[in-house]
C-alpha cells in the first residue's frame, strides 16, 4: 500500500508541477525563468521570449548578464544581484537591459533564491517586466517639467512663483528677483505678505487675496507692492488656486508684473490733460473775457456819452429824453446779453408753463418781420393738431427771434426762412428723457457751414460775423435754454445748402396754458391815498440810491440800509409796512435777514431782489422775488403783490425783543 501511496503522490506531484509550468509559460507581460546557483537559464517562459527576443533553445544554458550592458558586467552588477538575493533573500532593482536585436528596454527586475527544504541553494527564480512605456511618459513628463522650469525661470518681466497653503513662498524665478530684489535662497519659506505695504498688510489685504483666490479660484488686482530696498512699485497681481489630481488644493500660483512705468506713464498724461483742459479753460475764458469786455465797452460807452450829453442839455434847458431813450435802451441791451450769457450758463430765471407753439410763433409775426425786415421771406409749417410744450414762453421767443436774426445774416442778398415744428419721440439713446417731444426747426438758405465751422458753432462766443456785429452768444444760449426746459438742440448744416437748427422741446402735461401775469403800468388812484413806509436794504450804494428814489417818486416814505444788521436795528425802532432787501449781501445775505424779520415781524411783507445767478442751485425762496435789471412799473407791481390792499390798516409793530 505505501509503495501505492508514494506513486499517486509522485504522480500528484508532477500534475501540479505541469500545471504551474503551464501557468507560467501563458504569462505574457513578465519575463519568468529560472537561474542555477551560478546565473545560467535553466528554464523561459512565453514573457520572456516575448519581450527579450530569445527562444528557448538560444537562450537555456546562457548566462543571464547577457540581459546587462557592457559597463553593467564590467561593474560585476549581475554577480551583485545573485550575491544580494542569496544573502537578503530578495534583490530588486530598475534599469536598462537588452534585447536579442540590442535595443534597449527599462526593466524592473526581482530575484528570489530557491532552496530546499533543508535550506540548500539550488537557484534563482528571476521576473522581470518590460517598464519602457512607462519609463518613457515620465522622461516625457521630466522633460517637460524642465522646460516648464526653465521658461518660468528665463521670464524676467514677470515674478513667478509659488506659495504653500498658508502663503509662503516656495518657488521663486529670476523675474521675481530682478525686480523684487530677492534672491531665492532670501525669500523661500518667507510669506508672501512681506512684499505689501504695511497700511495694506495691517488692513487684511494678502488674507483676502488669498481667501479670493481660495474661494473663487483666482484673485487680480492692482496696486502699490514693496521690494527689497524699500522703494515702492505699481504691480498687476494674479493669484491662481492649484489643485491636484483629486481636486485638493495644494497651493497657489502668484504671477506680478511690475507696471511702475505704465503707471507713470498714466500719470504723465493724466497731468498732461489736466494741463491741456486748463489751457481750454483759461483760452475759453479769455474769450468770455474778451466778448464781454467788447460788448459792454460798446453799451457802457452809449451810457457814458448819452448821460453826458443829457447832463450837459439839461444844463442849457435843452431837450433831453433822446439821450435818456439811448441809456435806456443800452440798459436793456447789456441785461439782454447779461441774460443770453445766463442762457449758455444754464442759470437764468425760466417760468415754465405750457406753451402753445402755434399761438406763440403767430404772436411773433409782426416782432419776427420788423426784426427781419424786407428781402427775407418767413414762412410757417406747423401740424393742424400740435401739443403744447413745457417751456419758458418769454425764452423761447428771445430764441426764435436770435434763430431768425442769425439765418437772415446768413442770407445777405436776401432768401426764405421757415419755421416748422412736428411731433416726435425719444429713445432711451437719444440723449433725453425717453418720452414725446416737439420739434421746432428754424432753417435757412444761406451759405452754410463746413464741418470745422459747424464744430464750432455752440461754442460761447464764437461767430462767422464781423467784428462788432455779433456776439456769439445767441445760439449757445439757445443750447442752454433747451437743456433747461429738458429737451436739446441739434445743428445741421452743409457748406452752400443752409443751416437748420432743431429744438426738442418736451410735450408738457395735462395743465391750461398760465395767462401772462399782467404788470400793472400804474398804480390805481384809491391806492395812492396812503403811501407806505418801506425799508430798502442793499450792499451797493448805487443800486440801493436808485431803488429807494423809484420808491420816493411812487409816493412811499423809505428808510434806506446797506447791511442786514443796519436793517434789524432800524426795524426795532422804526414802524415798517413792506421790506425790500437785495439778496447777495456780506455777512448777511437777503435769505437770512427775511428769516430774521419774519421771526421778530412777523407781519412784515418781504420783497427780495436779486440778480438772474445769485441764487444757490436748487434755492428756492419762500418770499416774492423780483430779478434784476427792474423798471419801475416793475417794481411797483411787484410792491402790488406783497401788499396788494394798501388801504388797510396800518400793521402793528412788534420789537424783536
Amino acid at each position: 500500500m505505501s509503495g501505492v501511496a508514494g506513486e499517486m503522490q509522485a504522480e500528484g506531484n508532477k500534475t501540479i508541477e505541469g500545471r504551474f509550468e503551464l501557468l507560467v509559460q501563458s504569462v505574457t507581460d513578465y519575463a519568468i525563468y529560472m537561474l542555477d546557483p551560478t546565473g545560467i537559464v535553466t528554464s523561459w517562459n512565453a514573457g520572456a521570449e516575448r519581450f527579450k527576443g530569445y527562444a528557448p533553445e538560444e537562450i537555456i544554458g546562457q548566462h543571464f548578464s547577457r540581459f546587462y550592458g557592457e559597463d553593467d558586467r564590467a561593474a560585476g552588477i549581475p554577480a551583485r544581484a545573485l550575491a544580494t538575493a542569496a544573502s537578503e533573500g530578495r534583490f530588486e532593482a530598475e534599469g536598462w537591459r537588452y534585447r536579442k536585436d540590442g535595443a534597449r528596454f527599462w526593466a524592473n527586475v526581482v530575484i528570489d533564491p530557491v532552496r530546499t527544504p533543508d535550506g540548500e541553494l539550488v537557484g534563482f527564480a528571476k521576473v522581470t517586466r518590460d517598464l519602457s512605456a512607462r519609463r518613457e511618459a515620465e522622461e516625457r513628463l521630466r522633460r517637460s517639467e524642465e522646460r516648464f522650469r526653465l521658461l518660468v525661470q528665463s521670464v524676467k518681466d514677470y515674478a513667478i512663483y509659488m506659495l504653500d497653503l498658508d502663503g509662503h513662498v516656495t518657488s521663486w524665478n529670476a523675474g521675481a528677483e530682478r525686480f523684487k530684489g530677492y534672491r531665492a535662497e532670501e525669500i523661500i519659506g518667507q510669506h508672501f505678505s512681506r512684499f505689501y505695504l504695511e497700511e495694506d498688510r495691517e488692513a487684511g489685504t494678502p488674507e483676502r487675496a488669498l481667501r479670493t483666490a481660495r474661494e473663487n479660484c483666482r484673485f487680480e488686482a492692482e496696486g502699490w507692492r514693496v521690494r527689497k530696498d524699500g522703494s515702492r512699485f505699481w504691480a498687476s497681481v494674479v493669484i491662481e488656486a492649484v489643485r491636484g489630481d483629486a481636486g485638493n488644493l495644494i497651493g497657489f500660483a502668484k504671477i506680478t508684473r511690475d507696471l511702475s512705468e505704465r503707471k507713470r506713464s498714466e500719470e504723465a498724461l493724466e497731468q498732461a490733460q489736466r494741463a491741456f483742459f486748463q489751457f481750454q479753460k483759461m483760452e475759453a475764458i479769455g474769450q468770455l473775457t474778451g466778448g464781454v469786455a467788447h460788448d459792454f465797452n460798446n453799451l457802457l460807452a452809449a451810457i457814458m456819452g448819452s448821460a453826458d450829453l443829457a447832463k450837459r442839455n439839461l444844463a442849457q434847458g435843452k431837450d433831453i429824453t433822446r439821450f435818456l431813450d439811448n441809456v435806456i435802451e443800452a440798459a436793456q441791451r447789456g441785461a439782454t446779453l447779461t441774460q443770453r450769457m445766463l442762457s449758455f450758463a444754464r442759470k437764468q430765471e425760466l417760468k415754465l408753463e405750457a406753451v402753445d407753439l402755434t399761438q406763440l410763433v403767430r404772436g411773433m409775426a409782426e416782432l419776427l418781420e420788423r426784426t427781419i425786415g424786407t428781402g427775407i421771406a418767413i414762412d410757417t409749417q406747423f401740424p393742424l393738431i400740435l401739443k403744447r410744450v413745457h417751456a419758458d414762453p418769454a425764452q423761447l421767443e428771445l430764441a426764435l427771434l436770435n434763430l431768425a436774426v442769425n439765418a437772415r445774416d446768413a442770407m445777405p442778398e436776401g432768401g426764405r426762412i421757415l419755421i416748422s415744428a412736428q411731433a416726435a419721440t425719444a429713445g432711451p439713446n437719444s440723449g433725453l428723457v425717453a418720452g414725446e417731444y416737439v420739434c421746432l426747426s428754424v432753417a435757412d438758405e444761406g451759405s452754410g457751414m463746413d464741418e470745422e465751422t459747424l464744430a464750432k458753432a455752440s461754442e460761447p462766443f464764437f461767430t462767422t460775423k464781423g467784428i462788432g456785429k455779433g456776439t456769439g452768444l445767441g445760439l449757445s444760449m439757445v443750447v442752454g435754454m433747451a437743456g433747461q426746459f429738458g429737451g436739446k438742440t441739434e445743428l445741421k448744416s452743409k457748406a452752400g445748402e443752409g443751416t437748420t437748427v432743431t429744438l426738442w422741446l418736451p410735450v408738457a402735461g395735462d395743465e391750461s396754458p398760465r395767462a401772462p401775469a399782467s404788470t400793472p403800468s400804474h398804480v390805481p388812484a384809491a391806492r395812492r391815498e396812503r403811501s407806505l413806509t418801506i425799508l430798502a436794504v442793499d450792499d451797493d450804494d448805487i443800486v440801493l440810491v436808485n431803488t429807494a428814489a423809484m420808491l420816493s417818486d411812487l409816493g412811499h416814505t423809505v428808510h434806506k440800509a446797506s447791511s442786514g444788521r443796519e436793517a434789524l436795528r432800524l426795524l426795532a425802532r422804526e414802524r415798517i409796512d413792506l421790506l425790500i432787501t437785495d439778496y447777495a449781501m456780506p455777512d448777511m445775505n437777503g435769505s437770512e435777514l427775511a428769516e430774521a424779520v419774519q421771526a421778530g415781524w412777523r407781519d412784515v411783507p418781504i420783497l427780495v431782489i436779486s440778480g438772474y445767478a445769485e441764487l444757490p442751485v436748487g434755492l428756492k425762496l419762500r418770499f416774492r422775488r423780483l430779478s434784476k435789471p427792474f423798471v419801475q412799473e416793475e417794481l411797483e407791481g411787484a410792491i402790488a403783490e406783497v401788499v396788494p390792499d394798501q388801504t388797510a390798516t396800518v400793521l402793528p409793530f412788534r420789537s424783536l425783543s
